[in-house]
């Protein structure tokens, strides 16, 4: 049943809210006939249910890197149409550089032909006869595109662009890397293949409850796995130890190091295993103690404003429409004083569509270095959020003005540990962020990590954080955790898809399946996700925020609730949780209720605050 709350006027909106009870999660799994409205699959069911959705994400960005390839070759044509033959030698060589999948590149000016890179010997054979067909094409002033081929281990295609009619082209050969790229980027994050490797991580992998120890062989066998270091432990004390009995510690330990954040410590030993640690500082009256876990990332009427000009919008990206996005920019856009920080694998900090749309943030993986996104999951995250909008330039994010904050708490293969993501969420807190973004997950309740996300919550910043891609009702943190609000994914037939967690705890749903958004190196790419659904939730948190500065961060997770499209069955279930985010209604539910007591003041906090009112000098017009 799909339900859509109406806004007719201020009153009934008022009563709607001030009346309802506040939210608060349900302890219990779901029910026998909430559980039975999805049928359960097989394993192979699902993983070729999961493969397909990959499939459609290497698809579509194949199309785009076809698309943005044509328009780079396109500009590089229009701008150097009148430079001299040797400028333009030196400026080819330096758009290759620039765009280093351009193997081979020829241009046609002024009656003569260059040339600039070589096309691989592998390749020759088969991408000769493309190339000529690009030139004839391109002569006659028409675009081609030829079919991918494959020749060695790579795939290629060819383009022929032309300009004056024919007078002056260029064709290029393109190197289709990317795309595998993303599948093998996707095969992981949709936990398709076991992830992350115990032998790459040096870790344990082990049941989320007992933590005994399980070996994950096959992909399905993540679900519910938690991953945690072997000879790491995390220790709270309940009292600070002093310099010398920590020396001690660490002696007795064996500890290469003893890294503290907060109130809490990580000891890595050379010579005792995770579970040996754990009873030495049991044995010392801790306060808790417990594994280091591993987290991975988790991708109109003419009544309203016109479909945004950016390049990318109108073909794919199915998103924006699906949760009203343009209609809710009529009312608010965003504001570039609320900051969201992404705490994730980084952010491309040199991407076109992000430019002015970042502000300062930090490498905890590495803090000698910026927080330069090496896997490509954080900067399609930011771009979902914050991408520029309506500057003819790929996609279009949801806010028009708020910033991102990059946190780099991921390394090269998309996996940290609970320390750096911990210390980012701290690290943002303490330097202004209002929402963070968590596209990421484990199936450990780490209680040093729920100190951060408390530490957060008290400074008044929204969490959000995406479920986990495990198909699994086992509630992943820091999704799961009360002060978080979290999401689940949604496909463009408002279902849920095939890969999203679900459970009691699920806040929301939002678009997570193929989404087109910023990648690595100024590129753009489709992936599907959780995580993918979860900046959709923290954009809509920042244009609130923004809307109506003075909400508090439980207040604004209770407006996305009540505004959500209800999906599923009616009311709160697991699937969908209160439903699918829609951005106008959110909006047009604060945009009414311009008074924020009026939205979430209780019956009798709203007659103390009406009996203040009625001896104060305003009155209603």
């Amino acid at each position: 049943m799909r339900k859509w709350i109406l806004t007719a006027g201020l009153v009934g909106v008022t009563a709607f809210l001030v009346l309802s009870p506040s939210y608060d999660r349900p302890s219990d799994l779901p029910d026998e006939e909430q559980t039975n409205q999805i049928q359960p699959l097989s394993v192979q069911q699902e993983m070729n249910m999961k493969q397909a959705v990959i499939e459609r994400d290497v698809s579509l960005t194949d199309e785009l890197c076809r698309k943005q390839c044509s328009r780079d070759l396109r500009q590089f044509l229009s701008n150097n149409a009148n430079r001299k033959h040797t400028e333009l030698e030196q400026a080819a060589h330096h758009f290759r550089v620039a765009h280093p999948y351009m193997r081979y590149m020829a241009w046609h000016m002024e009656g003569k032909t260059s040339f600039s890179g070589k096309i691989p010997p592998e390749a020759k054979k088969k991408a000769l006869p493309h190339l000529s067909q690009a030139t004839a094409s391109a002569l006659k002033g028409k675009h081609y595109l030829s079919p991918n081929f494959t020749a060695g281990k790579e795939t290629y295609y060819a383009i022929g662009l032309p300009l004056d009619g024919g007078k002056k082209f260029v064709t290029a050969l393109v190197q289709r890397q990317l795309q595998g790229d993303i599948a093998i980027h996707q095969r992981k994050n949709l936990r398709v293949v076991p992830y992350p490797s115990d032998k790459r991580f040096k870790i344990q992998a082990a049941d989320s409850d007992d933590l005994e120890k399980r070996r994950v062989d096959h992909p399905e066998e993540n679900e519910g796995t938690s991953h945690y270091y072997v000879s790491q432990v995390v220790v709270r004390f309940k009292q600070e130890p002093s310099p010398q009995a920590l020396e001690q510690m660490k002696q007795e330990t064996g500890a290469i190091s003893a890294k503290k954040l907060g109130y809490t410590y990580v000891f890595e030993s050379k010579s005792m295993n995770m579970e040996e640690l754990k009873k030495y500082f049991q044995n010392k009256g801790a306060a808790y103690t417990e594994p280091h876990y591993l987290y991975m990332t988790n991708e109109n009427s003419p009544d309203f404003l016109d479909n945004p000009n950016d390049e990318l919008y109108e073909p794919y990206q199915w998103n924006l429409p699906a949760i009203h996005t343009v209609q809710g920019w009529e009312i608010a856009k965003g504001a570039k004083e609320i900051i969201v920080a992404v705490i994730d694998t980084g952010v491309d900090l040199d991407h076109p569509d992000l430019q002015g749309r970042l502000v300062e943030g930090i490498n905890i993986v590495n803090e000698q270095l910026p927080p330069e996104d090496d896997v490509g999951h954080g900067t399609h995250v930011a771009g979902v959020i914050a991408a520029g909008v309506n500057n003819v330039e790929g996609i279009a994010g949801l806010s028009w003005y708020n910033r991102i904050m990059p946190i780099k708490v991921l390394d090269e293969t998309g996996a940290g540990n609970t320390y750096n993501v911990a210390a980012g969420i701290i690290w943002a807190v303490d330097h202004g962020a209002n929402v963070i973004n968590l596209s990421l997950g484990n199936y450990a309740e780490a209680q040093f990590l729920h100190d951060a996300v408390r530490y957060a919550y008290d400074h008044d910043v929204v969490l959000i954080a995406a479920t986990g891609n495990d198909n699994t009702e086992q509630p992943g943190y820091p999704a799961a955790y009360p002060e978080v609000f979290a999401v689940g994914a949604t496909n463009q037939a408002h279902e849920k898809a095939i890969f999203s967690n679900y459970g009691s705890y699920l806040d929301v749903a939002a678009p997570g399946e193929n989404i087109a958004s910023t990648y690595m190196a100024g590129r753009y790419a489709a992936l599907s996700g959780t995580s993918m659904a979860s900046p959709h939730v923290a954009a809509l948190a920042a244009i609130l925020r923004a809307a109506n500065p003075s909400l508090r961060a439980d207040e604004v997770m209770e407006v996305m609730r009540r505004s959500a499209t209800d999906l599923g069955k009616e009311g709160h279930d697991a699937y969908f949780g209160f439903g699918q985010i829609d951005i106008q209604v959110a909006l047009q539910q604060i945009q009414q209720n311009t008074d924020r007591l009026s939205l979430f003041l209780y019956p009798e906090q709203l007659e103390q605050e009406l009996s203040r009112l009625r001896t104060s000098s305003f009155s209603t017009q």
